[in-house]
C-alpha cells in the first residue's frame, strides 16, 4: 500500500524550490520497528513496488525468498517525480542525486528509522545508496549497490 510523508520547504542544491514535496514509499513485510530494516532504492525505470504479486524484485522479496517478508521489513522510496505516484517532477534537471538522498534520509528520519540493516539498490538506486552511505556512514550495517557505478557520471 502506498504511504506518504510530506518534506516542507526544502530547496534543491540547483535553486528550485519545493513549499511541500511528496514523498511516497511502501512497506513490506513485518511491522515497521518490529525487524531488522531492508531499505530498497529503485532503478531510474523502477518504482516502490518492489514486493508482492507485481512486485519488480518478486524474485528476490517474498517469503522465504533471498530477501525473506518472514524476518524483515522491506521499505522503498519513490524517487519524488517519478510519476508512479502522480507527481511529476517536470524539471527534473534541477533535482541532483545528492537532493533524492536527502529526501530518502529526511523520510527515514521522518519513520524514526535509526539504522538500516542493508541497503539494496540497482542502478540509479545503488547510487542513491552511495551517496546516503556518505552523507549517514552509521546507517547501514550492510550496503549492496547492483548495477552501478562509485561515483555518478553521464
Amino acid at each position: 500500500m502506498l504511504q506518504k510523508l510530506i518534506i516542507p520547504n526544502y530547496t534543491t542544491q540547483t535553486g528550485f524550490h519545493f513549499n511541500e514535496l511528496p514523498l511516497t514509499y511502501q512497506l513490506f513485510g513485518r511491522e515497521l520497528g518490529t525487524a531488522p530494516i531492508v531499505l530498497v532504492t529503485h532503478a531510474l525505470t523502477g518504482n516502490s513496488n518492489v514486493g508482492g504479486e507485481n512486485g519488480w524484485w518478486v524474485s528476490l522479496i517474498g517469503t522465504e525468498k533471498c530477501i525473506d517478508l518472514k524476518r524483515f521489513t522491506v521499505l522503498s522510496f519513490n524517487i519524488p517525480g517519478n510519476g508512479y505516484d502522480g507527481f511529476l517532477i517536470e524539471n527534473y534537471e534541477d533535482i541532483l542525486l545528492l537532493d533524492v538522498a536527502n529526501w530518502f534520509l529526511k523520510g527515514l528520519e521522518e519513520l524514526n528509522v535509526k539504522s538500516v540493516y542493508t541497503g539494496v539498490g540497482g542502478s540509479l538506486g545503488g547510487s542513491i545508496l552511495w551517496q546516503m552511505a556518505l552523507l549517514k556512514p552509521d546507517l547501514f550495517q550492510n550496503l549492496i549497490p547492483v548495477e552501478t557505478d562509485w561515483k555518478a557520471t553521464d
